[in-house]
Formats: C-alpha cells, structure tokens, sequence
C-alpha cells in the first residue's frame, strides 16, 4: 500500500509540474513591440552624414548593438561586415554603437568595417531595451525581414550557426 502512495503521490507530482510547465510557457511575455517611432530614428555616420532606419526597409536587417570597450562585440565585428559581404544583394548590417564617438572613429581607423555603423550613443542602451534587452548589456542583435518586423533578437556574440539560421528562416 505505501508503495501504490508513493508512486501516486509522486506521478500527482510530475502532472503538477507538467501543468506549471505549461502554464509558463503560455504566459511568456510576447516579444516586445517595435516603439512607435523606431523607423523614423537617425543616427549620426562616424565618417560624417546620418544612417536613417526609415531607409533599412526592403531587405532582411541584422541591426547589431556594440561597444569598442565590449571585447564580445568587437570579436563579433569581423563575422558581421564578412556577412555584410557575403550577403549584401540580400540583406542588410547595420552596427549601432553605444559608446562616444572619438572612441568609435578612432577602433574604424584601425579596424575599417565595410558595414554601416550609426552613432547611437549611451541613450541607445534604451533603444536595445525597448527592443527586447532587459538586461541592457552587449552585444545585442535584432533581425528584422524585409517588411520591418522582428523575427530574432540575440543577447551575446553572434556565431556563423546563428547567421546561417537567420538566411535561411528569415528569406
């Protein structure tokens, strides 16, 4: 008899578990939505001029956050302007970097990207964080399709796996 309790008692257990399993799963939180005015945002070119986002609409978009002090984004750099290469009648690298901008053009003087790279500033901590980053750290990347929706957001470095992935979910 205490071996029949034991077993219902514990399969009573594992369905409870199950059930609270679920139940969060169903109330995760949606991806957050697109601020109302993310598509109107422009943001200053290191080598001079503005990067409009209204302009980003058309291809898919790998709109990546970094700082020159993150070393995780600065080892991910060189990954992103290859794809930006690779890719380039397809899709779309946009860097946005959250640092000063004597720090930014001085690490583009050394290390040149051939991908476009605004000037978000420290206030585009908030911007990461109205996309998604609630921890607020870097690097951080959010895909886009061509329409302008987000499909993926990744906090950490971006590995060839996840680009691969993207090309072939996103288009």
């Amino acid at each position: 008899m205490k071996r029949r309790t034991t077993l219902f008692v514990g399969a009573a257990a594992a369905a409870g578990a199950a059930g609270v399993g679920v139940a969060l799963w169903r109330s995760r939180p949606a991806a957050p939505a697109l601020p109302a005015d993310f598509w109107a945002l422009r943001f200053e070119r290191p080598e001079g001029g503005e990067l409009a986002l209204a302009a980003l609409r058309g291809k898919p978009t790998l709109l990546n956050f970094w700082a020159t002090w993150c070393a995780p984004c600065v080892k991910e750099l060189p990954l992103l302007d290859r794809f930006q290469r690779d890719q380039a009648t397809r899709w779309q690298v946009i860097a946005l970097a959250i640092d000063s901008p004597t720090p930014v053009r001085e690490f583009l003087r050394q290390r040149p990207l051939g991908l476009a790279v605004g000037l978000a500033g420290l206030t585009g901590v908030d911007l990461t964080r109205a996309l998604g980053n609630t921890q607020g750290a870097l690097p951080f990347t959010v895909v886009f399709d061509a329409s302008g929706v987000p499909r993926e957001r990744k906090l950490g470095a971006v590995d060839p796996d996840d680009l691969a992935s993207w090309v072939r979910d996103i288009l």
